[in-house]
């Protein structure tokens, strides 16, 4: 079930943006109690990236809204997915692009995975990196590539052959001193890895440029993301990495700790 603007969504509604993929979306764990990890991180991201794609402002007020009827008959936990785009768009003329809309869709939030995830490096960079917007089939053709080799998702690497991220998360390492490095460019700024970050403790972080080379003497590696908070990497490519290391499930405990927003 999905909603655009609190009324359920038509083929006409949706066929616009499947036919000319212009758009952008967060996506959000809301737990039982109602309340998000940085829902206000979130709404920040919808206004900017509106900004980048559309040239128009947002009205959060209208988002939170939509989101909470979505929700009205829904069992919590629950990931939620908020797309911006404009039903009216056209392929030839994607500058009449102005008026975007609310959509909310959501599915079930299960529990963290249970089992490290192992990556397969490939060459790929995002178009406008710093926004999340809907043009996934690079990314989506990268993974479907990682899968078909045996491997269980794709970390990317940029011209420069250092690694960014992952196809739906931030991808992290912890070097042999117990600091946590992120890729300095090249990734989307992910909700989680700013809350890490963020609620950093005595845990220290940095930004670094991270070749393949260099992340074979990591100590330790893990994706991040709103769904899954933070899974440790059991490899990327052959190189391995310890998938109980201290440090990750210090990460783990102090994302879990970070007070939820009201919806």
């Amino acid at each position: 079930m999905a909603t655009l603007e609190g009324k359920p969504v038509s083929a006409d509604d949706l066929l616009p943006l499947a036919l000319t993929n212009l758009g952008h979306f967060t996506t959000f764990r809301v737990e039982s109690d109602g309340t998000v990890r940085g829902l206000s991180r979130h709404l920040d991201r919808l206004v900017r990236d509106c900004s980048a794609v559309f040239g128009v402002a947002l009205d959060t007020g209208l988002v939170r809204d939509c989101v909470r009827q979505e929700l009205a008959e829904c069992e919590l936990p629950r990931v939620v997915r908020v797309t911006i785009h404009d039903p009216g768009a056209d392929l030839a003329r994607p500058a009449n692009a102005d008026e975007p809309r609310v959509m909310v869709s959501t599915r079930r939030a299960g529990g963290p995975p249970t089992t490290p995830l192992r990556a397969k490096s490939v060459a790929f960079e995002r178009d406008l990196p710093h926004v999340k917007h809907v043009g996934l089939f690079g990314a989506l053709h990268a993974r479907r590539t990682a899968q078909l080799a045996g491997y269980g998702d794709a970390v990317f690497t940029g011209h420069d052959g250092c690694v960014t991220e992952g196809v739906t998360w931030n991808v992290g390492f912890v070097d042999r001193d117990g600091a946590v490095l992120w890729p300095r460019t090249g990734a989307l700024p992910g909700i989680t890895m700013a809350l890490l970050r963020q609620y950093a403790g005595s845990i220290e972080h940095r930004d670094a440029d991270i070749s393949l080379e260099r992340a074979a003497g990591m100590a330790a590696a893990f994706a991040t993301n709103a769904s899954t908070g933070v899974r440790p990497l059991a490899a990327i490519d052959g190189i391995a990495y310890a998938a109980g290391h201290p440090v990750l499930d210090r990460l783990r405990e102090r994302y879990l700790a970070i007070r939820g927003e009201a919806l």
